[in-house]
């Protein structure tokens, strides 16, 4: 699967980007702030990621740009994936000089289209870790909302436990306007809150 923006292109990776995955992502500023990647990261390691196994509907995609006419090259990745009791959790992570860009929101913006509209996923979930506010920002913008709750997240890079605020999204049909039963989605997320 391919998925297309204005600046960006999100698709598989292939085991000859190891190199530039393993240079774009091998920052502890990038790899502290996920859950399942090690420091130091190495090629190796991207090499796993790039090998890893994944669904129809669980995706794994580099994020490239080609801006200013020069070849692709890696800013990020990203993907859906089962985490804890969410079926459909989204990462992503962006390189240190591609920071401030308006990357990341861009690309999960069009993951969340591409969940909706492709996949046919009715709920998205996703969270940052406390001490990366940046990565909250980028999901409200996108349109996630705060669920109100903390979990404890390991952090393999870091080597601890982690709190993490978790975000979700509802995909379903009635996302974008009444639901059947005649409540807005805002009500819906609620009563999904409270639950």
């Amino acid at each position: 699967m391919f998925v297309r923006t204005k600046r960006l292109s999100l698709r598989p990776g292939w085991i000859e980007d190891a190199p530039a995955l393993a240079a774009a992502m091998g920052h502890e500023a990038v790899v502290r702030n996920l859950a399942t990647a090690p420091w130091p990261y190495h090629v190796d390691n991207a090499r796993d990621w790039l090998r890893a196994e994944r669904g129809a509907t669980t995706p794994l995609f580099l994020i490239t740009t080609a801006e200013g006419g020069g070849p692709a090259r890696i800013v990020g990745g990203m993907g859906l994936g089962p985490l804890g009791h969410n079926a459909y959790d989204l990462g992503y992570w962006i390189t240190p000089d591609a920071w401030g860009l308006g990357y990341a929101t861009e690309a999960v913006r069009a993951l969340i289209d591409t969940a909706r509209h492709s996949l046919r996923i009715a709920r998205l979930t996703a969270g940052h870790m406390t001490d990366n506010p940046a990565s909250g920002a980028v999901l409200r913008k996108a349109g996630f909302r705060a669920t109100g709750r903390i979990e404890s997240v390991h952090s393999l890079a870091r080597g601890a436990t982690v709190p993490c605020q978790t975000y979700a999204i509802d995909l379903s049909d009635c996302a974008d306007g009444p639901c059947p039963d005649g409540t807005t989605d805002d009500e819906q997320m609620k009563l999904r809150l409270a639950a």
